[in-house]
């Protein structure tokens, strides 16, 4: 169902989504806070799980976000799209204080069956494919600052990560990379250029290391 909500100045609405099976989250509410008239939260499928657990941070979906069937956002989780878009596919998992953010009239695309890991950052990312895993505190940022000028003005670059690929933990991507279909990129390795698909790729800057064939 589409929920198109407007009015004047912050406010709250609410939908109604079940508790994840097997866990501890009850019934309860999607809260979706609204930063300016005209902004949109659509949930297109009849099953998704967001975090409303007692004693948990709440998970907080706002401005333009469209979220696909059976996808689960976790505790503490943001999906901030007061920017920009966000479009999330079929059953995806934005894993606990998870931060998604767009960058001012662009659209971040995550396609179906990504994970993005506990901790994690995507910030102006273009598009991560499907079944590409983000794994826990990975941190991707496709934009930075012009330092040399005293505006300190924002510069950015989008990112995109093929599908079925894995940025492990704590890896950093810098802006304007892309990571090819496959590509693995070691934890804790920093990612200032391409990397090829189906490569393994590791490093600080990295570099690749060696192709391999999925089984």
């Amino acid at each position: 169902a589409a929920h198109r909500l407007g009015g004047m100045g912050p406010r709250r609405t609410a939908i109604r989504c079940a508790a994840r099976p097997g866990l501890a989250h009850r019934r309860n509410t999607i809260r979706l806070k609204l930063l300016k008239i005209g902004t949109r939260v659509r949930v297109t499928a009849r099953k998704v799980w967001i975090s409303m657990a007692s004693g948990c941070p709440s998970a907080e979906v706002f401005g333009e976000v469209r979220l696909g069937a059976h996808c689960w956002i976790g505790p503490g989780a943001r999906l901030r799209g007061d920017y920009g878009a966000i479009v999330l596919g079929d059953c995806c998992a934005v894993e606990d204080n998870c931060v998604v953010h767009a960058r001012p009239g662009e659209t971040c695309t995550i396609g179906s069956w990504v994970t993005l890991g506990h901790g994690s950052v995507v910030h102006n990312v273009a598009r991560l494919g499907d079944y590409a895993v983000v794994s826990q505190g990975a941190y991707l940022c496709g934009a930075t600052h012009d330092y040399e000028s005293l505006a300190f003005p924002l510069k950015s670059a989008p990112i995109v990560i093929g599908a079925h690929a894995w940025v492990a933990a704590r890896a950093i991507v810098q802006m304007g990379v892309t990571l090819g279909e496959g590509c693995v990129v070691g934890a804790g390795s920093v990612v200032t250029r391409n990397m090829p698909a189906w490569t393994v790729c590791a490093g600080a800057p990295c570099r690749p290391l060696r192709r391999y064939a999925r089984r």
